[in-house]
């Protein structure tokens, strides 16, 4: 019988021309550059548990024909740090009614906000900005922050939601450790957040 923990996303095949091109994109990146078998390089990306992999072996899609989302907390900052690192970035924009509108989301709304790259391929790569996920995405029993910026932008929207709380409450909540705790988790998997 399977099991709910049985089956993980660990590597995604990208289809590349030319290895090295793309080795020293995705090292500009600042990606983890991880030890494999000869013929195989693979890249994963801060905060992530699954990894890209390519090489000249790996398959034969037609390179430049791979998309894939990258989930970041604040897409303006990703998008101005990687352009630092050399990479061309889209402008961020988000979707109004079927139409693409430039900037972020006006209320920052999870899923909205976007920015795209394309490695030397023509391989896109979608950002997303997501601070609040979808009921049902991530198991409320293992929910983890992948870097401490996000962990960091976690607490300050807790932070933020929680004055709110003391503010209807009228007092000082002494047990705000356990709120914090419960708020982020919940916004992180979807659940209802405590009030």
């Amino acid at each position: 019988m399977l099991r709910d923990d049985d089956m993980k996303v660990e590597v995604v095949v990208i289809p590349v021309a030319d290895v090295d091109t793309a080795k020293e994109f995705y090292e500009r990146l600042g990606w983890r550059l991880d030890a494999t078998p000869p013929g195989v390089v693979q890249f994963t990306p801060p905060g992530s548990d699954c990894s890209v992999q390519f090489g000249a072996e790996l398959t034969t899609a037609q390179p430049g024909s791979s998309k894939g989302y990258l989930i970041v907390t604040d897409v303006v900052a990703t998008r101005d740090a990687l352009i630092t690192r050399g990479v061309d970035v889209s402008e961020v924009f988000h979707e109004r009614g079927g139409t693409t509108v430039p900037g972020p989301d006006p209320e920052r709304r999870s899923y909205f906000s976007r920015a795209t790259f394309d490695d030397p391929d023509g391989n896109v790569w979608l950002l997303q900005e997501v601070t609040t996920r979808l009921p049902g995405r991530v198991d409320s029993d293992r929910t983890s922050f992948g870097s401490p910026s996000e962990l960091a932008s976690a607490m300050r929207r807790a932070k933020d939601a929680h004055s709110a709380h003391e503010k209807r409450t009228g007092q000082p909540d002494a047990n705000w450790p356990d709120w914090y705790a419960s708020y982020m988790a919940s916004e992180q998997s979807g659940e209802p957040l405590p009030e």
